[in-house]
């Protein structure tokens, strides 16, 4: 890793770096990782949520982190799409880091509009869908690569069709969210991000405000997504999928990562108490 090794001690905004902490080349071409955790910590009213929280995904993996409410994951999350500005350590996606710029020797916050950019590449889907009440189907998906990316709205609006097949609702473009189930307004929000052409895909227990019937048809378009090689990392307590899609599972508890390893290790063979006494609840 090229990030300095002084780097995650130090404050935010302004912070002195010594050396260059972005790594070189897309991670695309040269196989290293896309996305970077280096030490993060991040507190909320002087309570600690990440305890220096280090991993790493490739292109292409799926990485489902799970564990008890209040361990940290949807802030994890957060910080990595910069919804959250972390308190110390580093998050890299695709070669460059979240949410700062170096200025020789010193880290700075990005300009609103250069962490809009940045944010082009990461795709986020939350536990409560977020679409626009107001806008139809196919309004909610072209709006961003619209304003943000200046696609051409005959061009958006091709992509959003073809979207809205690709995740089992090629007939609702015209429907508003409240007509569609809780199930079908989040497989919306999955191609409304998908509509950006992410590199990263963040889930963020996007099955939880579902009826049990609805997680199914949620789960399939993951997985689709999976089999095409999009990068994810998911936060979810829906072991199964993670045992089935996942490459790799971290459980989380207390802002700290207790275990990691293949679905194999970490679900069916776990080496830490706490991550035995968690699963032997979910399971």
């Amino acid at each position: 890793m090229a990030a300095d090794a002084e780097l995650a001690g130090l404050g935010p905004e302004g912070r002195t770096v010594t050396g260059e902490p972005v790594i070189a080349g897309d991670p695309f071409v040269t196989g290293g990782p896309l996305v970077i955790v280096d030490r993060v910590r991040k507190s909320f009213h002087n309570v600690p949520v990440l305890n220096g929280i280090s991993f790493e995904v490739s292109a292409g993996e799926v990485c489902c982190i799970i564990g008890p409410s209040g361990s940290g994951k949807t802030t994890l999350l957060r910080c990595i799409n910069r919804l959250e500005k972390i308190e110390g350590g580093m998050i890299y996606v695709a070669g460059r880091p979240v949410g700062v710029s170096v200025h020789g020797t010193k880290l700075r916050e990005m300009r609103p509009a250069d962490l809009a950019a940045q944010r082009r590449d990461i795709g986020m889907v939350f536990q409560s869908f977020n679409l626009f009440p107001h806008k139809t189907v196919l309004a909610n998906i072209i709006e961003a690569p619209m304003i943000v990316k200046k696609t051409p709205r005959k061009t958006a609006i091709a992509e959003a069709h073809a979207l809205l097949a690709r995740v089992g609702l090629a007939d609702k473009a015209a429907a508003y969210p409240d007509q569609l189930s809780g199930g079908q307004q989040q497989r919306v929000a999955i191609a409304r991000s998908l509509a950006m052409n992410p590199k990263l895909m963040l889930f963020d227990e996007p099955t939880s405000a579902l009826d049990p019937e609805l997680v199914g048809e949620v789960l399939a378009v993951m997985k689709d997504l999976a089999e095409d090689g999009m990068t994810m990392i998911v936060v979810t307590h829906e072991m199964g999928f993670a045992r089935e899609v996942a490459d790799r599972v971290i459980f989380m508890d207390d802002g700290d990562i207790v275990e990691t390893g293949t679905p194999a290790e970490v679900l069916a063979n776990p080496q830490q108490p706490r991550t035995r006494s968690f699963l032997a609840r979910v399971s």
